[in-house]
């Protein structure tokens, strides 16, 4: 009886050892991937950096996918985006909105033309954008109010 109490205890001790070692392997795998997952996410954020100032829009996209990266991965990165965003709402806001499930991007690239054009031109009636995005709203105004009686008939 006790050759079958040592078998069954030795094959248990094998099981909970490989049982063992193969959650050290996977976190071991995990936590490497998460290294690796981070250094990659910051050199998309360097290259978006570096691409930004140049003509074309490829800086900015990318910035944002780098930093989706990091916070997905870093604890201590989410805590300092967080603290980043109690402090400057304004700027952090943009890419907030950049970052969720269905991205608003034409909607953040007019606000951000708005902002950019109101930081440059201080005096409203220079303002460009702003006039025409009046105009433009009144002009849609009138012709669906034009269209209305016509489906009406």
């Amino acid at each position: 009886m006790s050759a079958v109490t040592t078998i069954d205890d030795d094959i248990k001790h094998r099981v909970r050892r490989r049982a063992r070692l193969a959650l050290l392997l996977r976190e071991s795998a995990a936590r490497a991937f998460r290294w690796i997952a981070i250094g990659f996410g910051t050199l998309v954020i360097l290259a978006g950096a570096v691409l930004t100032p140049l003509p074309g829009h490829l800086g900015l996209p990318l910035l944002v996918i780098g930093l989706m990266i990091v916070l997905r991965y870093s604890f201590a990165a989410r805590k300092t985006f967080i603290r980043w965003q109690k402090r400057h709402p304004k700027l952090v806001f943009p890419i907030r909105r950049l970052m969720r499930r269905e991205p608003e991007v034409l909607l953040v690239v007019w606000q951000q033309m708005l902002r950019t054009e109101k930081m440059i031109l201080r005096r409203a009636r220079w303002r460009l954008l702003k006039k025409t995005r009046k105009r433009v709203k009144k002009y849609v105004a009138r012709k669906m109010a034009q269209a209305a009686p016509r489906k009406a008939a």
